[in-house]
């Protein structure tokens, strides 16, 4: 682990972050009050929040073995979140020990965490940037301190594009247009379709706490992807996308209103 910032800023314990709500939801300690007390009042109204978070995670581990499977050596992961075991490093680097991950991430008690807690191989290279994914040059200037732009990565955006309203179009395409033929997308997003009042009520009650939420349908997640190749099995329930039996035994355990896709640069 290298570190890229000589300086942690100050962690705000005053409003929640999703990166620490989202840690409270796995089960972890690196989260405040605040964190907890939304963590709280969205499981309340939304029952699905804590499997659609280990989905989540889940998802992320099949979908980062399945590009390293098929050559990609480099990835960046925007909206990090608090370091939770097996990281995208640790499932890429075990496919392909001198694979390359950047994180990026902009609480800075992510930061502090990755650079206590993410080491990867010797052949490899694992770095964290503590920036937001809006500042696309400045995040893309510093992440190709570690990687180069010239030859395929794998560009992981899991759980993060509904904290971004239709800015996140234009951000995506930025992102994807910086990358070389033959790179990867891989994408997870909250979803109205399959629960729609839940959603709308958790919804609130992150715009309540300072955060905004925005839940997409699946053409409007399908956007995304405009201009690249999906891989099968498409767009798909989280738990759905290529599934092992962890995950078809959760889904008996109901819906994740969440959708995933992963595509190929042409």
């Amino acid at each position: 682990m290298t570190g890229s910032d000589a300086a942690a800023p100050r962690i705000d314990t005053s409003r929640p972050h999703p990166a620490r709500v989202y840690d409270w939801w796995l089960g972890g300690k690196d989260n405040y009050p605040v964190d907890e007390e939304l963590a709280r009042r969205i499981l309340a109204v939304d029952g699905t929040v804590v499997r659609g978070a280990r989905a989540n995670r889940r998802f992320m581990q099949r979908a980062v073995r399945t590009v390293a499977e098929a050559g990609i050596r480099q990835f960046l992961d925007i909206g990090t979140g608090i370091p939770t075991e097996p990281n995208l490093h640790q499932v890429a680097q075990r496919v392909a020990p001198d694979a390359r991950v950047v994180y990026a991430d902009n609480d800075p008690i992510v930061l502090r965490h990755a650079e206590a807690l993410l080491g990867g191989t010797a052949e490899g290279g694992t770095d964290y940037v503590h920036a937001d994914v809006r500042d696309v040059d400045a995040l893309l200037k510093r992440a190709r301190q570690s990687l180069d732009l010239a030859e395929p990565v794998a560009l992981s955006l899991v759980a993060l594009t509904h904290y971004l309203d239709d800015e996140a179009y234009d951000l995506l395409k930025r992102y994807v247009d910086a990358l070389a033929p033959g790179s990867y997308l891989i994408l997870s997003q909250v979803t109205p379709d399959l629960n729609p009042a839940a959603i709308e009520q958790a919804a609130e009650n992150f715009r309540r706490s300072g955060t905004p939420f925005f839940p997409r349908t699946v053409g409007e997640f399908a956007r995304f992807f405009d201009g690249l190749e999906l891989l099968g099995p498409g767009l798909i329930p989280v738990h759905g996308w290529r599934p092992e039996a962890e995950d078809v035994e959760s889904q008996a355990e109901g819906i994740v209103p969440v959708y995933a896709g992963v595509a190929r640069k042409p």
